[in-house]
């Protein structure tokens, strides 16, 4: 049975058992949701509300792993979460830093994050995308996107940590309505469903 109600939506802290789970989503524009019609429509919102978890989502576009330790880290002292999600990496590669240097402070996110239950979620294939031609073309983004994912799945499973696939959901609605957002690079609405799935899929009860 499920505890009472506050107000805010939370179960009363009656015990353990009828706490919520508390979900801190860390990223980039691809984890707010830059792109989706509402807040409501970024994966994390889906994922949470299906989880029924309270989520705290401090994701910021733009943002690489330097910028996720100094800004994102923090919070989980204060949100003391069960669940933690990381998709980042995307603007890494495209302010050039390297694969090395990406595994290096992917690490230090990985270490804080040590003990909880973590996603590692894969950078999505946004290689077909118009703008990705400013970014090199689809040839240099796809090679790129494949390498740092790879360095992100080899330090997630050496922490036995979940290691979420998105590539070939990010792929599945290609040329159909609503999988790119009016601005020719984030996903739309029908795309982050698409990730929302797999990633549900993977982390339900």
């Amino acid at each position: 049975m499920c505890g009472p109600r506050t107000k805010s939506g939370a179960r009363s802290p009656t015990s353990n058992a009828d706490a919520p789970l508390r979900y801190l989503a860390l990223g980039d524009s691809y984890t707010i949701g830059t792109g989706a019609s509402s807040p409501s429509r970024a994966w994390p919102s889906i994922v949470a509300k299906r989880l029924n978890a309270d989520l705290t989502n401090p994701a910021v576009n733009g943002f690489t792993t330097l910028d996720l330790i100094r800004e994102e880290l923090p919070l989980l002292q204060r949100v003391k979460p069960n669940l933690v999600s990381i998709l980042i990496g995307v603007n890494d590669l495209v302010q050039g830093r390297t694969p090395d240097q990406y595994r290096t402070s992917l690490k230090d996110i990985y270490t804080r994050v040590a003990g909880l239950r973590v996603a590692a979620v894969s950078i999505p294939d946004w290689s077909f995308v118009p703008a990705a031609a400013d970014f090199g073309g689809p040839d240099h983004v796809a090679r790129l996107t494949e390498v740092f994912n790879e360095v992100a799945r080899l330090e997630a499973k050496a922490r036995q940590f979940e290691w979420i696939d998105i590539t070939d959901a990010s792929r599945s609605g290609i040329g159909s309505a609503g999988w790119i957002a009016s601005d020719r690079l984030h996903p739309g609405d029908a795309q982050y469903a698409a990730w929302a799935e797999v990633i549900w899929d993977r982390l339900r009860p």
